[in-house]
């Protein structure tokens, strides 16, 4: 799996698939000053998570 799921899919990728690649980031980077690049990498990550995380709990809500 690339360390960046792709935000521009129609289909999110699992929360849980996406906060695996955020813990694998910030891993990488413990005790490493984060440049604005990493930053803005941590963002796109957040932005994938949460749209992974909405779309699960929709399935959630439509199903009940």
């Amino acid at each position: 799996m690339s360390p960046t799921p792709s935000a521009h899919t129609d289909v999110p990728v699992p929360a849980s698939e996406a906060n695996e690649s955020i813990r694998r980031f910030v891993r990488a980077r413990r005790g490493l000053a984060w440049s604005a690049e990493d930053m803005a990498e941590y963002a796109v990550l957040l932005e994938i998570w949460t749209v992974a995380v909405r779309a699960e709990v929709t399935e959630v809500v439509e199903a009940a």
